[in-house]
């Protein structure tokens, strides 16, 4: 017996129960940044793998455990990509939408890839709303993003359950003095730091500032902090933003650890994280990197942005119990027709009602059936009412709608006014 045919571990089927969730939130998040001026842009998944070790950094856990990277038939090294904004950053350098110092607010969707442990919220092939904006270097720009994402989490219900955390990295000399400064205290104290820890001290330093082990962030306790390193343009940048965030209302705590993982950022970083769903705590994260774009080959360009994880941004609003209940109805209305005429009839009418009502959910009956079995289908898709054209509606140029969730008794409507009925009855339903 051959094995059975299935999806790759940590790569999810997303079925047609759980669609209408998806759409909603993306919806959500399209609606959202379209009214406050951003474009969208859609990137390849697959990037030469180059990009990422000179964009990410090689020596990052993304970089050296997670690619999914293969050669293809020229021999040529090739990467699933793993996040989104270093090929937009590709995508704007090549076709020089940044040049001359145009400002460009991006956003973007899609499915990313990471070789992780899957567990709940954290998948090999996830998905992910990116938003990135070149060439606005003050802390204005910076608090618009966090001032968006609260706007979202008010519009999803989540607002009480996420909190943001603040931090910044400094330019990249201060942070090489502080990195400095860091191997120097960790070093003195190696043995008392976990294996991983002791690795990331040498590739990664910073990156021991977020540890989950209690023992190493005993001895974090005392270690130099990176606030006491920055330099004099990072420091006034962080207290516009405070002031900014301040003004707007938004709550925030700083956190001196929040380094994030990737090699790229500076200056301002920040998270938004919740306690309701374990481990998997972070809900959306970002920060400035005005050097990635020098990095990558291109002229001097200020760079900030953000990523959200669309599974775990849905986690959060199921597990809050915010899904509209609405969603769960995919049909309002359900046509059954009666015989060949009546389905030829049946039709010609829901095309009708379609064009006056292009918002409406109508299902038209398909592969015939009796009284009872069309009856069954209706109740099964959710509907709200049922439509009912046979021979004797046929004659009279009327059709039969009938309530199925209770909302009354059935009536008898004339073709010309079932737009008109209907706008009004699932409104009220």
């Amino acid at each position: 017996m051959s094995k059975s045919l299935q999806a790759i571990r940590g790569m999810n089927d997303i079925l047609p129960d759980q669609t209408p969730v998806w759409r909603y939130v993306e919806g959500k998040v399209a609606r959202l940044l379209d009214n406050y001026g951003y474009k969208q842009i859609r990137m390849p998944i697959v990037e030469f793998t180059e990009l990422f070790k000179r964009s990410i950094g090689e020596v990052t856990d993304i970089v050296e455990k997670e690619m999914y990277t293969f050669e293809d038939r020229n021999g040529d090294s090739l990467t699933l990509r793993p996040e989104g904004t270093a090929a937009c950053v590709r995508a704007v350098l090549e076709h020089g939408i940044t040049g001359g110092g145009q400002v460009q607010k991006l956003w973007y969707i899609g499915p990313m890839f990471r070789h992780e442990r899957p567990q709940k919220g954290r998948y090999r092939q996830f998905h992910q709303i990116g938003v990135e904006v070149f060439n606005l270097d003050g802390p204005d720009i910076d608090a618009e993003l966090i001032v968006l994402t609260w706007r979202l989490w008010g519009e999803l219900g989540i607002r009480d359950a996420v909190k943001l955390e603040l931090n910044s990295l400094g330019t990249s000399e201060a942070r090489a003095r502080y990195r400095a400064a860091l191997v120097e205290y960790l070093s003195s104290r190696l043995s008392e730091l976990d294996e991983d820890s002791q690795r990331r001290l040498k590739s990664n330093p910073l990156r021991v500032l977020d540890t989950k082990n209690a023992d190493t962030q005993a001895v974090l306790v005392d270690a130099p902090k990176l606030v006491d390193y920055l330099d004099e343009e990072s420091r006034v940048h962080f207290e516009g933003l405070k002031a900014r965030l301040d003004a707007a209302g938004i709550p925030y705590v700083i956190n001196p650890k929040l380094v994030r993982g990737l090699d790229y950022y500076s200056k301002t970083v920040f998270e938004w994280v919740t306690d309701k769903l374990g481990a998997q705590g972070t809900v959306c994260a970002g920060g400035r990197y005005d050097g990635l774009v020098e990095q990558m080959g291109g002229k001097p360009t200020t760079g900030v942005g953000f990523a959200m994880g669309i599974e775990r941004l849905i986690l959060l609003v199921e597990t809050l119990e915010q899904i509209p209940q609405e969603l769960a109805r995919q049909v309002d209305v359900y046509l059954c027709a009666f015989g060949e005429a009546a389905e030829l009839a049946a039709l010609a009418l829901s095309e009708r009602v379609r064009d006056q009502l292009p918002n409406l959910r109508l299902q038209i009956n398909a592969g015939a059936g009796s009284f009872k079995s069309q009856f069954k289908k209706a109740d099964k898709s959710g509907a709200l009412y049922a439509l009912i054209l046979g021979d004797d509606e046929l004659a009279q140029q009327v059709v039969g709608v009938k309530p199925l969730r209770g909302q009354g008794e059935q009536q008898t409507i004339a073709w010309d006014a079932l737009a008109e009925h209907l706008a009004t009855c699932v409104v009220q339903g």
